[in-house]
C-alpha cells in the first residue's frame, strides 16, 4: 500500500476527519487539497495513482468545480477516482450520476481505514490496467477541439490514438452533429502528415455536375467556361489529408474514378491525358450506414473496403453523460468571450433538462440552442425556456450503481481484449488474473471471442 501515491480533494479538509485518518494511516502518499485548480495543476505531474473525493458536507457548487476543473481532462478522467460519501448523500441524483459517470468505486462513511485501503488497491491496479491499455492519450488530447471526458469518448480517443501513425484510409462513421470532422483533424494534425494541407469537402453539398471536377480538377478547354486549368481538391491536398465529409453520398460513377484513385495513387484532370501522381491520405465520414448501402447497391463494395481500412464511430450526445455539461459550458464560455450578453451561467433546471434531453441533432444542436439562449435570455441565468426546452419533462433516474459497475467491467474487458486480438493468454496478463477468472467474466459478460 505504501507505493500507492493519492491525491484527496475535499471541501473543508482542516474539519474532516476522514482526512487526518488517512494521512495517520498513509503518511506522505497523500496529497490534501481543496482547491480544484490546484488539484488539476498535481495531476499534471502525473505522479497520483488514485484520486479521491470527500463529498461531504454536499456542495453542489465544489461538485460543478470538480467537472470543470478535473473531469474536463484527460488527466484527471483517466486517474481511477474513489468517493467518500455518505447514505444520505446517495440518494442525491446529483451525486448518484457523477459517482455513475466518473468513478470507479465509492466508499460509504463512516470512514473505515482498512476498508478503504483495500478499494483504493483495486483502483490502483485498474489505474494500471488503463495505462496500458490508453498508453498516450493526454499527449495529444489536450492539444485538439475534442472535448469530453465520458467513457463513449475515451473509446473515440482510443481509437483515434490506435490510428494516428498509420498512413491508412480512415471512416468515421456517426449521427450527423457529432463531431466527425473535429475527429479528422484530430487525426490529421497529429499525424506525421500535420505538416501538410487539410482539404475538407461536403459530399452532400457539391452539385452532381460539378463534384468530379472539384475533386479531380480540369484542364482549360475541358468544357464551356474553363478558361485556365484549375487544380482539384486531391491535388490540393497533395502531402496532406483528403477529408470527403457524407462519403456516402457521392454519385456511383464518381465511386468509381475514387476507387481507381485509392488503387493507383493517380488522377487526371477533366479533359486532362496526363497521369497525375497525387500522395494524400484519405479520411472519410458519413452518418449513412453503407453495409446497407452496399446491399441496396448505393455504394459500391470495393470502394466502400478501400474507405473502411481503419475505423473510428463517433458516439450521439445523448450517451456522453455530464460531457453534455461540459461541451455547454464551453460553448456559453466561447460565445461570451466574443459577445456581449446578460446571461453568465445555467440554472439549476437548464442543466438538469440538459442532462435529460435526447439530442437528436447531437453537439450541433447544443451549440446552437446555448447560443440562442445567451442571445434571447435576459436575466443572468439560463432556464430551460431560453434553450427551447421549457415543455421538455425528464424522466425519474433510475440509477444502479452494480449495473454501472458491471458496464464498466465489460468495457475494460472488451477493450484488452481488442488489444490482445482476442487472446485470453495475453489479455489475462495485461488484467493480472488468472485464465480461469478471465473465462467466467467473459461467460458472465456474454462476450463472443473472434477466434
Amino acid at each position: 500500500m505504501e507505493s500507492i501515491n493519492v491525491l484527496y480533494l475535499a471541501l473543508r479538509p482542516e474539519a474532516d476527519n476522514a482526512v487526518s485518518s488517512l494521512t495517520q494511516a498513509m503518511g506522505p502518499n497523500v496529497h490534501v487539497t481543496s482547491d480544484t485548480a490546484e488539484a488539476r495543476k498535481l495531476l499534471n505531474n502525473g505522479k497520483f495513482h488514485v484520486g479521491l473525493i470527500q463529498f461531504e458536507p454536499f456542495d453542489e457548487n465544489f461538485l460543478r468545480r470538480i467537472v470543470g476543473d478535473i473531469f474536463y481532462y484527460p488527466e484527471g478522467s483517466s486517474l481511477q477516482w474513489v468517493a467518500l460519501v455518505s447514505s444520505l448523500s446517495m440518494e442525491n441524483e446529483v451525486v448518484c450520476r457523477l459517482i455513475a459517470e466518473y468513478f470507479y468505486d465509492y466508499h460509504t462513511l463512516p470512514f473505515d481505514i482498512d476498508r478503504l485501503k483495500v478499494t483504493l488497491g483495486h483502483a490502483s491496479g485498474m489505474a494500471g490496467v488503463r495505462k496500458k491499455v490508453f498508453p498516450r492519450t493526454s499527449e495529444w488530447f489536450n492539444k485538439s477541439e475534442l472535448i469530453g471526458s465520458s467513457p463513449a469518448m475515451m473509446r473515440v480517443v482510443h481509437s483515434i490514438d490506435k490510428v494516428l501513425s498509420y498512413d491508412l484510409p480512415v471512416l468515421i462513421t456517426g449521427e450527423s452533429g457529432t463531431g466527425k470532422e473535429l475527429a479528422a483533424l484530430a487525426i490529421h494534425n497529429h499525424s506525421p502528415r500535420s505538416d501538410g494541407p487539410f482539404v475538407a469537402v461536403n459530399c452532400a453539398a457539391l452539385p452532381s455536375n460539378l463534384i468530379q471536377s472539384e475533386l479531380f480538377g480540369y484542364e482549360k478547354g475541358a468544357f464551356t467556361g474553363a478558361n485556365q486549368r484549375k487544380l482539384g481538391l486531391i491535388e490540393k491536398a497533395g502531402g496532406g489529408t483528403l477529408f470527403l465529409d457524407e462519403a456516402g453520398e457521392l454519385p456511383l460513377d464518381l465511386q468509381a474514378n475514387l476507387l481507381r484513385f485509392l488503387q493507383q495513387k493517380t488522377i487526371y484532370r477533366v479533359g486532362g491525358h496526363e497521369e497525375i501522381a497525387v500522395d494524400v491520405r484519405i479520411i472519410s465520414a458519413t452518418h449513412v450506414d453503407l453495409e446497407e448501402a452496399v446491399r441496396k447497391g448505393r455504394f459500391r463494395e470495393d470502394l466502400y473496403y478501400r474507405l473502411n481500412v481503419l475505423r473510428v464511430a463517433m458516439p450521439p450526445l445523448r450517451e456522453r453523460g455530464y460531457d453534455i455539461e461540459l461541451l455547454a459550458e464551453y460553448f456559453l464560455n466561447s460565445f461570451k468571450k466574443e459577445n456581449a450578453c446578460k446571461a453568465r451561467q445555467f440554472n439549476r433546471r437548464a442543466l438538469k433538462v440538459m442532462r435529460h434531453y435526447n439530442w437528436p441533432g447531437n453537439v450541433r444542436e447544443l451549440k446552437n440552442r446555448v447560443e440562442r439562449a445567451l442571445v434571447m435570455c435576459d436575466d443572468t441565468h439560463i432556464a430551460p425556456a431560453d434553450l427551447g426546452l421549457e415543455e421538455y419533462s425528464p424522466q425519474p433516474l433510475t440509477l444502479s450503481l452494480k449495473a454501472v459497475k458491471d458496464q464498466a467491467e465489460k468495457d475494460i474487458l472488451y477493450r484488452v481484449l481488442a488489444q490482445a486480438g482476442d487472446s485470453v493468454v495475453a489479455a489475462a496478463q495485461i488484467l493480472g488474473v488468472s485464465h480461469v477468472t478471465l473465462y467466467r467474466l467473459i461467460k458472465k459478460h456474454d462476450i463472443k471471442l473472434q477466434k
